[in-house]
């Protein structure tokens, strides 16, 4: 309890109380200050990533099996498992993609070869070297590697990364 100090017509709190009050607010405050560093440091990357494309550390693993012979994905960062993780997808020339779509968005930059990207009731896309797409999720997409270089997109997903192939229509 506080003690009151008489000033004459004036009573105040006792110097005792105003410290008390003064080490808890500073106790709180590196408290809080503790815990937004701790959260800064978890969403924060632990060092920045760098990667080229030929890169002879980078791990080439295989496509799901529906993607033609010689596909290949490497993880750049994150992990495929989790939301925000970002990968180089890489098909030989002359290589066809099944339609096919992803739970996720996809934000895509071709890195090299010359790709044919074929949204759901969309005009086929001529994709350049340096080119960025936009791939909503769940929206069916096809694409065609053409002849000379491997076609290789890196791709930033924001859910975990999955492709799940779709049946063309029938022709009537």
């Amino acid at each position: 309890m506080p003690h009151l100090v008489d000033f004459g017509n004036r009573a105040m709190l006792s110097t005792r109380f105003f410290v008390k009050r003064w080490v808890k607010a500073v106790v709180l405050s590196f408290v809080a200050l503790a815990v937004i560093a701790a959260c800064a440091l978890a969403v924060a990357p632990a060092r920045p990533i760098l990667w080229a494309v030929n890169d002879p550390q980078l791990e080439w693993g295989a496509c799901p099996d529906f993607f033609p012979t010689g596909c290949e994905l490497a993880v750049l960062q994150g992990d495929p498992a989790e939301n925000n993780s970002d990968i180089f997808f890489r098909v030989p020339p002359n290589s066809a993609l099944p339609l096919h779509y992803h739970t996720s968005a996809e934000r895509m930059t071709l890195v090299s070869g010359n790709l044919q990207l074929t949204f759901a009731d969309q005009e086929p896309m001529q994709i350049a070297p340096g080119n960025y797409i936009y791939g909503p999720a769940e929206l069916p997409h096809a694409g065609f590697c053409a002849a000379g270089d491997p076609c290789v997109l890196f791709i930033a997903f924001e859910l975990p990364i999955d492709a799940i192939p779709v049946e063309p229509l029938e022709q009537a």
